[in-house]
């Protein structure tokens, strides 16, 4: 189960998301929750496999937007770096990028178990 502490040492800014949802806990543990089920992570994926930068931007940015409202700090500044290449129509191969930022992901829904 998620806690405050694991999303501490996770590298999340909990003051800061707890504000976001008005220091209720229990809502902002429930939205980080959610994180595990966002689509946009292999929307972002399959988009840049199939080379669709438009695509994968719009994921990316949306990502970028959920990450960074909750303070999933580590999330959110791989998705911005994402998002900044993107934005850039930046052809390259963003293979490790992505790798890095599902690795975090599989470590975020590891504590949400």
């Amino acid at each position: 189960m998620i806690t405050i502490e694991k999303l501490t040492a996770f590298g999340a800014d909990v003051e800061e998301g707890m504000a976001r949802c008005y220091g209720n806990e229990a809502l902002y543990l429930k939205l980080v929750n959610m994180i595990c089920d966002e689509s946009n992570f292999e929307k972002l994926k399959s988009s840049l496999d199939a080379g669709d930068l438009d695509a994968a931007f719009e994921a990316a940015h949306a990502l970028k937007g959920v990450l960074g409202n909750l303070s999933l700090t580590p999330m959110y500044q791989k998705s911005e770096e994402i998002t900044e290449l993107l934005r850039n129509r930046t052809e390259m191969d963003y293979t490790p990028l992505i790798t890095e930022l599902l690795t975090m992901k599989a470590e975020l829904e590891a504590l949400c178990q």
